[in-house]
């Protein structure tokens, strides 16, 4: 509130008090099941099939999951979670390369695929020196060995971890590999920058300076001369003499940084190797440690480029751990990754990838809570595994564990549930409340990868979620998914083609029945839930609770908090009328006028005096369902006869 000080006019914002309650999410599905690769033990969020593909795999024979996302977004799904699933004994492919040091080679890195699993093993490694500076950089490359396709490539990689093109940093964003450097090696060398100086290649010329950077610790200049005027050295005309004046001038610096080592210039060193080879070494070892080398600040001074030192001087700058890094691979030969004979000179040792064992029920039920933390899931389905276990720990997972009990559980009936015997048993043994409904028979498609073969039976979890999510756009969530309008796109058939008379016993048993009729087609014709109580017997009636409740709970967390009396009562009667009202005017209630077709109550008879001392406030909504026309009833009589 604005304070008035002086004779006037004063504007302030005054809030409405409005907080519109968003619609929650309907028609995101989660899909738990086995897959070729990806991610284990997590839900992974994904918006088309292909994105399914790079992230998953392909089709496998042993599991519905691939067929099932297919369909699902090939019906009308726009996005959905995937939660891979595994047996017992998985195992991630990767290898051992060793480093490069020729004499006690140790392990430079292990590299492995990104997941468990065989696909793993058909993954190809290339490594080769790199093309900015090929002694302490190297490339490293990704195929797909069974066809030789290049798949992930990542140039001038280093081995210093403090780089920002350290191995491990530039290849975590892989889809394919993840890559862990040997931090225990140790053959680790002091860093060298190394020149040439032919006799007299400085005496008389003048030029005696050039910037030295010993480990990193910054620039600095050196000047010969003052060796020489020091009476250190007599002249600068023998690669002996222009060695030690190299040396005595390091040794003379102080560090730039405290976080330098004094012992990197203390202990610098200076030597001649074969011939007129000029070899600068840092005072310590370590895996970054260097030398490099450039001109001075005047060319005209400058002594870099006489004595071939620095990288822009044709001289060679080696990292005290450049020998770290895997060695390049021996002819045009794949380091497998998990496939690779060993030993070899380059490979220490590999682990083949595994499948493992095939998935329990056991695994798919501990698999439920994995989507515990994602919060804009409402369906779920776990393609093609229609045990009793299964099917009732979905149900019980949506229903009693996610917090909210926000998620529809999609259950498939095995494939052999042919018959309405075979359905009936099923059943009768499933635990029942109204969070799930079950669908019969197997639809048929195409085979995904040989379109010439003959169709194959798939579940149908993935037609179904793909036609919630159309419906649910198109007309709402309290419409039904099923009439003429849900067509199974990509389907070529069904399992069993049921009559309206053994869909007559199934549909008192609340399981939904896939018909195909000659105007539309194969259709959802049932929409029941697994029913335990009768308010709940339809699924858009269930869907539109699980609707109103989630939106509804975060749509008014704002009041958490507030003073508990009247207008907190008033704000929130009006924002939750508001929503109801709009949903009202869609269509999504039962009744011709608002009083009754919903009602919000808040105020002294729902929140009493005792519930305000307990922090309390009590908000009693109210809806009038739509229930689907399952049963349209024609009566046709004959008209009497009248006299003219």
């Amino acid at each position: 509130m604005v304070l008035p000080t002086y004779p006037g006019v004063y504007m302030e914002e005054v809030s409405s008090g409005v907080r519109p309650i968003a619609a929650a999410s309907t028609s995101t599905a989660a899909f738990i099941g086995q897959a070729e690769k990806g991610a284990i033990g997590e839900a992974v969020k994904i918006y088309n099939f292909t994105e399914f593909q790079n992230l998953y795999g392909s089709y496998l024979s042993s599991s519905y999951l691939a067929h099932s996302v297919f369909q699902y977004f090939n019906n009308g799904g726009s996005k959905c979670y995937i939660v891979r699933v595994t047996g017992a004994n998985t195992e991630t492919a990767s290898i051992n390369l060793f480093d490069r040091d020729d004499t006690t080679p140790l392990r430079s890195m292990t590299i492995s695929a990104k997941n468990a699993g065989v696909w793993g093993n058909d993954l190809g490694i290339i490594i080769a020196n790199g093309s900015r500076d090929a002694n302490n950089e190297f490339n490293l490359s990704v195929y797909r060995e069974s066809d030789d396709t290049l798949l992930e490539a990542y140039e001038n990689l280093s081995i210093i971890p403090d780089l920002t093109n350290y191995v491990e940093t530039a290849t975590s964003g892989s889809n394919l590999i993840s890559v862990e450097v040997d931090d225990t090696n140790t053959n680790i060398e002091a860093g060298t920058s190394t020149g040439s100086a032919a006799p007299g290649s400085l005496d008389g010329l003048g030029r005696t300076f050039f910037h030295i950077n010993v480990n990193g610790d910054g620039y600095q200049e050196v000047d010969l001369q003052v060796a020489v005027d020091d009476g250190d050295v007599a002249s600068l005309n023998t690669p002996a003499l222009i060695a030690t004046a190299i040396q005595v001038r390091v040794r003379a610096l102080i560090r730039q940084r405290a976080s330098s080592s004094q012992a990197a210039f203390d202990n610098f060193t200076a030597t001649v190797g074969g011939g007129s080879e000029l070899i600068l070494t840092s005072g310590v070892t370590g895996i970054a440690s260097s030398v490099n080398v450039i001109a001075g600040s005047s060319a005209a001074t400058s002594a870099a480029a006489l004595l071939n030192l620095g990288s822009a001087n044709e001289g060679i700058e080696i990292v005290g751990g450049h020998v770290l890094r895997p060695r390049v691979n021996p002819g045009s030969a794949y380091y497998l990754l998990g496939d690779h004979a060993v030993p070899t000179t380059e490979v220490q040792s590999v682990t083949a990838g595994s499948d493992g064992d095939p998935a329990t029920d056991l695994d798919y039920q501990n698999s439920f809570p994995i989507l515990n933390n994602v919060t804009d899931v409402s369906l779920i389905a776990v393609p093609g595994i229609g045990s009793a276990s299964v099917i009732g720990a979905g149900m019980n997972y949506c229903e009693t564990i996610r917090p909210l009990s926000d998620c529809f559980y999609i259950a498939d009936m095995p494939a052999d549930n042919d018959t309405v015997a075979e359905a009936t048993t099923l059943m009768a043994s499933l635990f029942k409340n109204s969070y799930g409904g079950a669908w019969i028979p197997w639809p048929t498609m195409l085979h995904p990868t040989d379109g010439n073969a003959e169709p194959i039976l798939v579940p149908p979890s993935g037609f179904v979620a793909g036609l919630f999510a159309k419906t649910d756009a198109k007309r709402g969530v309290w419409k039904a998914p099923a009439g003429t309008a849900t067509g199974l796109a990509g389907s070529t058939g069904l399992k069993v083609d049921f009559s309206d008379v053994q869909q007559g016993d199934l549909n008192p048993i609340s399981v939904n029945v896939i018909r195909q009729f000659a105007g539309s087609g194969r259709v959802i014709w049932g929409s029941r839930t697994i029913y335990s109580d009768p308010e709940y017997k339809y699924i858009p009636v269930r869907r539109m609770a699980i609707f109103l409740r989630s939106s509804i709970y975060y749509g008014i967390q704002w009041a958490v908090f507030e003073p508990n009396d009247e207008p907190l009562w008033g704000l929130l009667r009006t924002n939750i009328s508001s929503f109801m009202m709009n949903l009202f005017r869609r269509g999504a209630f039962q009744g011709s006028k608002a009083s009754s077709a919903f009602f919000v109550k808040c105020d002294s008879e729902t929140t009493t005096q005792d519930d305000i001392d307990q922090g309390i406030v009590n908000v009693q909504i109210g809806f009038a369902p739509l229930k689907p026309a399952e049963f349209v009833i024609v009566q046709i009589s004959q008209k009497a006869g009248e006299s003219a």
